[in-house]
């Protein structure tokens, strides 16, 4: 199982995706966003559209921490019936970004 991480333009590291990896995905994948405002989240969405990602394999959205409300982009997602998981930060809500975790 491989997890790959597209990063969207306002993590700032957007240029470095990976574009030719989507192809090679399969069922027992995952790709991840991290998404940090509304135009993240429709950047992905396109992406998600375009590349046809939610018949590949699994898609998890999740609100950047501290950045996203949790609310906010589930509310988004609903409202546009998108084929994805929602998946929460979970390293950030338990250690907060301490050192070593």
């Amino acid at each position: 199982m491989r997890v790959v991480d597209i990063k969207t333009p306002a993590s700032g590291e957007a240029e470095k995706n990976r574009w030719q990896n989507l192809p090679l995905l399969t069922r027992h994948d995952e790709v991840k966003f991290v998404l940090c405002d509304e135009n993240d989240y429709q950047w992905a969405r396109q992406i998600l559209q375009q590349h046809q990602l939610s018949q590949k394999c699994e898609v998890l959205f999740s609100p950047a921490h501290g950045t996203l409300n949790a609310t906010q982009l589930a509310e988004w997602v609903l409202r546009d019936h998108l084929p994805v998981r929602m998946q929460l930060q979970l390293h950030k809500l338990l250690w907060n970004n301490a050192a070593g975790h």
